[in-house]
């Protein structure tokens, strides 16, 4: 979500929705009430495990096994390939994770059902070295309340094979055009329906989109339109990271929507690939590890976030996933690991590269301007199953 427009209106609509969010908890601190006061005040021992909903990639041997080997928590890690699933994950087996890497799509989501609790960022000593955008973000705080952890960031970029995608691509246009017809992937996300409002924001001003989640049913449709008709020139869409990747090295797929974790796996596997974000600009995502309301092993998720809040394995994620850590200090950490790779992933000057992307955040009614005229997420969800089928 866009730090620089703070949707009063959103927070006040999900705040009327939150109700029974319980706060975290450790073995020696009380762990029912969501108020400031019911937090823990400690972490107290490990668990012994830990049950994570993530996005692939995000927790990978590399930093996994030296926590497993410090705190004594087992990691067990669960893949999603979209933000519904994880909510839905979250939603149907309470309890059964106590973690979750929510893009900001799903943030408020989880906040407004209950299915997260407020956390202590007294008890993460690294948050203070966060950038300041990361702190108390829209998407993961309520009412002053800090219902998760910044994690890392990044945008959704355009993919393509420069053997077979000639001359380079500029424009998202790339991908609705019958020029690459059935070589071509996106993600299988409602989402994915802001990529088309942000693409026709820019080559059709006169529909009057402002925001690509603060739509009118009229440019709903207008985006749903552009969708149906990019439908038979998709090879697949994309659930895991790992099926584009696979697409892309069989050579299934020459061109399509993407995240850095792609880009940089294909590199290392040294296939013929750039990644641009185009001229009408890109989507993106902010992610937060939230705790369950019913983690059953909250002191190891305590444990997990102020691992992964160090500057050692923010640098580490981010060039490992190509994209850009929260943590101030973890750009020079980048540069010993990868040279040049924090200027790359602009972890040295993220307030103007933040502002130029358009952060997932969940479409509501309320279109923050004192109207009720755009379209909810349910509307979205019904969309794209008819787009797609």
């Amino acid at each position: 979500m866009r730090i620089k427009k703070v949707d009063w209106a959103l927070g006040a609509i999900l705040m009327a929705m939150v109700v029974g969010v319980s706060a975290c908890g450790s073995s020696s601190s009380s762990s029912s009430g969501s108020a400031a006061s019911n937090l823990p005040t400690k972490v107290g021992t490990g668990e012994g495990q830990l049950n994570l909903i993530a996005w692939e990639g995000y927790a990978q041997p590399q930093w996994v096994k030296p926590f497993e080997k410090q705190t004594g928590c087992t990691v067990h890690s669960k893949y999603a390939g979209s933000s519904d699933e994880m909510v839905a994950l979250m939603r149907q087996n309470s309890g059964q994770y106590d973690m979750v890497s929510a893009s900001g799509d799903a943030s408020l989501r989880l906040i407004a059902g209950g299915n997260v609790q407020p956390m202590n960022v007294a008890l993460v000593p690294e948050w203070k070295n966060f950038f300041p955008q990361f702190q108390s973000p829209v998407h993961n705080t309520v009412d002053g309340k800090h219902y998760g952890i910044s994690l890392q960031w990044g945008p959704n970029t355009l993919l393509y094979n420069t053997q077979s995608v000639k001359p380079e691509p500029k424009s998202w246009g790339e991908i609705y055009s019958p020029k690459y017809k059935g070589a071509i992937t996106v993600p299988n996300n409602p989402i994915q329906i802001a990529d088309a409002a942000l693409y026709l924001s820019k080559t059709q001003p006169s529909l009057g989109i402002t925001d690509p989640y603060e739509i009118t049913e009229a440019q709903l449709n207008a985006a749903v339109a552009l969708l149906k008709q990019q439908r038979p020139l998709i090879k697949k869409y994309w659930a895991l990271a790992s099926d584009e990747i696979e697409l892309f090295k069989n050579g299934d797929a020459v061109i399509g929507a993407a995240w850095p974790y792609q880009y940089s796996t294909l590199i290392a596997a040294k296939s013929p690939v750039k990644q641009i974000i185009p001229e009408q600009g890109a989507t993106g995502w902010s992610d937060t590890w939230m705790l369950s309301t019913n983690a059953k092993h909250p002191n190891c998720a305590y444990k997990w976030v102020n691992w992964v809040s160090t500057p050692k394995v923010q640098a580490q994620q981010a060039i490992s996933y190509g994209e850009t850590p929260v943590n101030t200090k973890a750009c020079s950490i980048m540069e010993t690991i990868e040279k040049g790779s924090c200027e790359v992933y602009h972890a040295n000057a993220p307030a103007s590269y933040f502002n130029t992307i358009k952060f997932w955040k969940t479409p509501v009614a309320n279109c923050g301007n004192g109207q009720s005229d755009c379209t909810d997420y349910t509307t979205w969800q019904r969309k794209w199953t008819e787009i797609t089928g």
